[in-house]
């Protein structure tokens, strides 16, 4: 009887000695095939597109550049090494976006959410609050390096802010977006700042440095554009703030030491704890304060009349875990104190997952690179290099469905190019970070569009209007690159 892992060893060589490089047709084919599925199944479904329909359509789009492996020669094991590889590097990411829901649960029941909605009411005008809302997320986002911690925090209340404020969740979340990615771009606490140069060759702060001079202008009009909506924004039929403010205060028990919560995780990421381990602490702490602070509530939730062990665990875990609503004597503050827990955030892994089934396939036959390649083909001028690597990096955050791999792969295969020009590597690692890590929330099942839409729980197609600096980025460095403006080159320190 033959061993089945020598023969499928076999099998893997010998289609990894035949296999063909693909024409930029073939590779293009699943991405037309994806885009055409997914525009028809968001026509039929509409929002309910993502309850499973979008995801069943990425494995589809994903059969398809199977197909177009196989007629390339591309083994079947080959294929699913680097979806496993794809999938593999997600865990860290879908692991939070569980523990996001447990936070989000026990900060709705201790009553933390609930008091940053009742002071940001009191403090936030409908005028200011969308101009405040970036530069509030600008400024937690830099401290943390991470615009998922800042939207799964201080994102969230701004939510519930801008609903009881009347603001629409789409311009509201924009807003929330928009600071949050401005300060993951400028914070040398982040990922993708840290990658991005790493990438391309150059030094961390010179990079940081040299994306200053696209960055600020992106958000000063971002800002301006925000300041003019305020102004402009119809807020004749929002609710009196005194009746919802009454709401919650005889609904929850409102006090400063709340905040004590938040500021821990902040304080945690700051330091450089592990965002998982900030995560967990503030879900635990959540769960602490609501059994000190809403006893009642817990109780409620836990299916008793009164606290007790019994009670106090059921309704805890409850919180965490599944579905969870507070019922107030007002309709519009049930709606936004209702939380999914953990559940609430299977059907973004779900749809994550799947984007990576997608993209590891798109990577295993060759395509990605092939695209890329070819766009490179085309850079015959400097802004020709420039629009390569924002048009690669647009690409790759569609098909390869991550933030990550659309700075890497342009990242290695640009930076001989850019040297070959002249050109220092800051003005690579800048266009990474402008097209590769901003444009990632725009993109429904790339993994950061796909968390920031679960975690807000606003669609990408509401938001992504309003999330001005973030299409706006590639344009700037676009802009910059034509009129080279702030052009780094290799023979001298100064910028042209």
């Amino acid at each position: 009887m033959p061993n089945p892992k020598e023969e499928s060893k076999f099998r893997e060589d010998e289609h990894i000695v035949e296999n063909k490089e693909l024409s930029i047709t073939e590779a293009l084919i699943p991405v037309f095939a994806l885009v055409g599925m997914l525009a028809y199944n968001v026509f039929v479904f509409g929002d309910d597109a993502l309850s499973g329909s979008n995801q069943f359509i990425l494995l589809m789009g994903g059969a398809v550049a199977a197909i177009v492996g196989i007629f390339n020669k591309v083994s079947y094991e080959q294929m699913i090494a680097e979806v496993a590889e794809n999938v593999r590097s997600t865990t860290g990411a879908l692991l939070i976006l569980l523990m996001v829901g447990a936070l989000s649960g026990t900060w709705l029941v201790s009553g933390i959410i609930p008091a940053m909605i009742y002071y940001g009411l009191q403090i936030l005008n409908p005028t200011i609050f969308l101009a405040a809302s970036v530069i509030i997320c600008a400024i937690i986002s830099i401290a943390t390096g991470s615009s998922w911690t800042t939207a799964a925090t201080v994102g969230i209340a701004l939510i519930g802010i801008g609903d009881a404020l009347g603001i629409s969740l789409g311009m509201t979340a924009g807003a929330v977006l928009s600071g949050a990615y401005f300060g993951d771009k400028m914070s040398p606490l982040s990922d993708t700042t840290n990658l991005a140069p790493a990438m391309a060759g150059g030094d961390l702060f010179s990079h940081i440095r040299y994306m200053t001079y696209t960055t600020v202008p992106t958000i000063v009009v971002t800002l301006i554009v925000f300041i003019i909506i305020g102004f402009t924004l119809d807020t004749s039929g929002v609710a009196d703030t005194s009746s919802l403010l009454n709401n919650i205060g005889s609904t929850f028990n409102i006090n400063g030491w709340l905040f004590i919560v938040p500021l821990a995780v902040i304080g945690m990421i700051v330091k450089k704890a592990p965002p998982l381990m900030a995560l967990l602490v503030g879900t635990l702490l959540g769960g602490l304060f609501a059994l000190i602070f809403q006893p009642d509530i817990v109780a409620n939730i836990g299916g008793g009349t009164a606290l007790n062990f019994e009670t106090g665990y059921k309704g805890i875990l409850n919180a965490i875990t599944v579905d969870t609503e507070i019922a107030t004597s007002d309709p519009a503050l049930n709606d936004l104190f209702s939380s999914g827990g953990m559940s609430g955030m299977l059907g973004t892994i779900w749809l994550i997952v799947c984007a990576m089934v997608f993209g590891g396939i798109m990577d295993g036959i060759g395509a990605l690179e092939r695209i890329t390649e070819s766009l490179l083909k085309l850079a015959k001028t400097t802004f020709g290099l420039f629009a390569s690597t924002v048009g690669s990096c647009l690409a790759l955050n569609v098909t390869a469905s991550d933030q990550y791999l659309a700075i890497v792969v342009p990242g290695k295969m640009f930076a001989k190019a850019y040297e070959e020009r002249g050109l220092a590597p800051e003005n690579l690692s800048r266009s990474l970070e402008d097209s590769g890590t901003v444009t990632s929330v725009l993109v429904p099942w790339n993994t950061c569009g796909a968390y920031h839409s679960g975690v807000l729980g606003v669609g990408v197609g509401e938001y992504a209007l309003y999330a001005i600096f973030n299409w706006l980025s590639p344009f700037m460095t676009l802009l910059f690159a034509a009129f080279r403006i702030k052009i780094k080159q290799l023979a001298t320190t100064a910028a042209e």
